[in-house]
C-alpha cells in the first residue's frame, strides 16, 4: 500500500507548506486598508448640564 510509505508523502507536504510560505505572506501583507485610521484626541469634550424646563 502506498499510503504506508511516508517518503513520498512527506516530500510532497514539505514542498507544498514551502511553497505557501514563499508566496502567500507577501500577497496577504499587499494588502492595505481603505480608509485611514486617524488618533483620537486626548482633550475630553465640552459638555455642560442640561436645562430641564419642567424641574
Amino acid at each position: 500500500m502506498p499510503q504506508l510509505n511516508p517518503a513520498p508523502w512527506f516530500a510532497i507536504l514539505i514542498f507544498s507548506w514551502l511553497i505557501f510560505l514563499t508566496f502567500l505572506p507577501p500577497k496577504v501583507l499587499a494588502h492595505t486598508f481603505p480608509n485611514e485610521l486617524t488618533t483620537q484626541s486626548t482633550e475630553s469634550p465640552n459638555t455642560q448640564a442640561w436645562n430641564w424646563p419642567w424641574s
